[in-house]
């Protein structure tokens, strides 16, 4: 039997594995993956290879049956003969884990509980409501009552079980996400009645939208003083969640972590949208799912918290993960049990991993070692390769993606110096309407470009704008090793004419701001011949003298000028390098201060490709 089970799995992935690719499928549409000959596209239209080289040479193209049709070639033979175009999902090795199908059978799907993350801004009671849910003291084992790592338990109520995972923060939310990794149902969102909407609020709220899930939103700590409902679902709606009092579609639900107020009603709206959701899935069936924490212990090896999405995993089973491979020695429950096998939306602690793989990674059940070995082997390959070959989210290669029809929206982060700046430009952006392509902002607000924005643009494939603000050298290298584009500007409409041409697929070379240095002000000196000079020290790449320069405060951009003046104690000096103090006058400005940021750069024209 075991024999059978091992032969079936290994024969229904080879089968996907060699599949063709370039076909007509069931419903008439034309699927390919990569160029094809003259031959080979025949072949899959079944149309005479003749009468395709007839076509082309009415056009005074002589091409022969060994001749490779672009995808602009092969869409054009499909109209010619009526034929739907569609580009076709490959799966392979690398991309088994995402693309193998695991579709089941209606008949074999049976209920699954809702799996919900807890999120918010700090200090609003997050880990609290957790805890007051699952009737255990999980704060205070807890450093400072800050989640330290990522947890994932179950509970039941009303004879149903609903999975939490409660998360350290939204970074590790959105990595999830961008990996592909959906494991989130419904999202509750945790707002502290006395403090209402903060910037972690709407962060939150930004993660969840990008990841499509449904919000509850938990209104906590009314039991404290000077609470304002009203304020809170104002300040909400804001952020396009309206109350169902308000004549929206949101769930408030009211009431205290603390003072246990409040926990049915939140557990009951969130069965209410789980039952709307149908969530369901196949118990019978080898497992799939989702890296939710891993870590190593040097007494037991890789210990990892995965959460079952499909199937049953059991002790025994072989698993890949990622590009890990292992095979399951214990299975432990979120109570510390020991168990034997574990099935859908439930997280469970394993032991086995060779080693421990990246959190947001999907992990598979084979029952054929070897088959497991090469996927594994073969997705370590891929991801280094990966690395080395990450494509950029940028403006330019999203034009590519828009002129060739693959793109219909360009999503934006949205970083300025005032609440009025980004009034203005949200309201000028949302007037670009070319060919049916949006552009969508995924996050607009005030402040500095954080981590947090880089994190999100890679999930959510965002270009960042920044108006009137810098980011700092540590935030620039985290774009540029997460393939992340940060476009600046402090002019509104070069903006809204930078993304309508985009959204034309017809972007034009553009001038950009080359970075060479920057150096921190330690100490002012002010002489009424001179103004005043900054006693600085050069802290990333070099200050060259007669160049143009930001002033940069608090991450935000207050002045834009030139370097009248660079000296070394009393030496005039060319250029200042990294970790060398110097003195630094501006042209036509003096209201310098300690901590300021001097940003040296050039101005080069850029050609987008």
């Amino acid at each position: 039997m075991a024999k059978k089970r091992i032969s079936q799995q290994t024969q229904n992935i080879n089968q996907q594995l060699k599949q063709k690719t370039s076909q007509i499928n069931e419903k008439g549409v034309f699927l390919y993956n990569e160029p094809l000959t003259i031959s080979e596209f025949a072949k899959a239209l079944h149309h005479p290879v003749t009468d395709i080289i007839k076509y082309f040479m009415k056009q005074g193209k002589l091409f022969n049956q060994n001749q490779i049709l672009t995808q602009e070639l092969m869409l054009e033979l499909c109209l010619e003969w009526n034929i739907d175009f569609e580009k076709a999902k490959v799966v392979t090795y690398e991309n088994l884990l995402e693309n193998i199908n695991l579709e089941d059978d209606k008949k074999n799907l049976v209920t699954r509980p809702a799996v919900v993350t807890i999120m918010g801004h700090v200090d609003h009671g997050k880990t609290t409501l957790l805890d007051t849910i699952r009737n255990s003291k999980v704060t205070n084992q807890e450093h400072g009552g800050i989640t330290q790592h990522i947890g994932a338990y179950q509970i039941k109520t009303n004879n149903k079980l609903i999975t939490f995972i409660d998360t350290p923060g939204h970074e590790a939310f959105t990595e999830m996400r961008s990996r592909g990794s959906k494991i989130t149902d419904i999202v509750v969102l945790v707002v502290a009645g006395d403090d209402g909407v903060m910037p972690q609020t709407r962060e939150a709220i930004d993660h969840a939208k990008v990841a499509g899930v449904s919000i509850i939103v938990f209104v906590n700590k009314m039991d404290k003083p000077n609470v304002n409902t009203d304020r809170i679902m104002n300040e909400l709606a804001n952020c396009d969640l309206t109350s169902e009092e308000w004549g929206g579609d949101t769930i408030f639900v009211y009431g205290s972590a603390l003072k246990n107020q409040g926990i049915d009603e939140l557990l009951e709206a969130i069965l209410v949208i789980a039952e709307l959701k149908e969530l369901n899935a196949n118990p019978n069936r080898f497992a799939n799912g989702t890296v939710i924490e891993s870590h190593h212990d040097k007494n037991v090896g890789s210990i990892c918290t995965l959460l079952i999405q499909g199937g049953t995993l059991k002790v025994t089973d072989i698993v890949v993960a990622g590009s890990v491979k292992g095979k399951i020695k214990r299975l432990i429950n979120d109570t510390g049990k020991i168990i034997t096998k574990a099935g859908p939306s439930m997280p469970v602690q394993v032991l086995g991993f060779e080693t421990a793989p990246t959190p947001g990674e999907s992990f598979i059940v084979f029952n054929d070692d070897k088959l497991a070995r090469k996927v594994a082997l073969v997705r370590q390959t891929e991801e280094t390769n990966k690395i080395r070959n990450n494509r950029q989210i940028s403006l330019g290669n999203l034009t590519q993606d828009v002129a060739t029809g693959e793109l219909k929206q360009i999503n934006v982060i949205l970083r300025a110096d005032t609440q009025g700046s980004v009034q203005a430009i949200v309201q000028a952006v949302n007037k670009i309407n070319v060919n049916d392509i949006t552009v969508k902002f995924i996050r607009a607000t005030i402040g500095g470009i954080s981590e947090s924005d880089i994190k999100l643009a890679q999930t959510s494939r965002s270009i960042i704008y920044g108006f009137n603000v810098r980011p700092n050298h540590v935030i620039r290298e985290a774009a540029n090793n997460a393939g992340v584009e940060i476009r600046l500007h402090n002019i509104i409409y070069k903006i809204t004419e930078e993304l309508e041409l985009a959204a034309k697929g017809l972007l034009e070379p553009t001038y950009e701001d080359k970075i060479i240095g920057q150096a921190r002000v330690i100490k002012t000196f002010h002489f009424s011949k001179v103004g005043t000079i900054a006693g600085c020290v050069v802290i990333n790449g070099f200050i060259q003298r007669n160049s143009k320069v930001h002033i940069i405060r608090d991450n935000v951009v207050i002045y834009n000028g030139e370097i009248s003046g660079l000296k070394h104690e009393k030496n005039d000096l060319k250029i200042a390098k990294k970790e060398t103090q110097c003195g630094i006058t501006i042209k036509n400005f003096n209201d310098l201060k300690e901590n300021d940021i001097i940003e040296s750069y050039l101005v080069e024209e850029v050609e987008t490709k």
